[in-house]
């Protein structure tokens, strides 16, 4: 598991037919690399997120092609919100 932020979507106009009906972003892991993961949670742009790869992703959904990331969470800011 990686942490990273989102950084932009990945617009793909033709899919493959098996992918679940989520977003693709693009997230820039701590390493600097760019991944590109599905995103079923709703993630957007600027936000600090938890990436799974590999065997733990390419087996969440059944029936689906292998997914080489997928996005399984969504960090909380380290201090919570001032009360105003």
């Amino acid at each position: 598991m990686r942490s990273g932020i989102v950084t932009g979507s990945v617009w793909a106009t033709r899919r493959f037919v098996g992918l679940p009906g989520a977003a693709l972003l693009n997230v820039r892991v701590s390493s600097g690399e760019d991944v590109v993961a599905l995103d079923t949670l709703g993630c957007g742009i600027g936000e600090h997120v938890l990436i799974t790869e590999g065997l733990a992703a390419a087996t969440q959904f059944d029936g689906t092609p292998p997914i080489d990331a997928l996005v399984i969470g969504s960090i909380d800011p380290s201090e919570p919100p001032a009360d105003g």
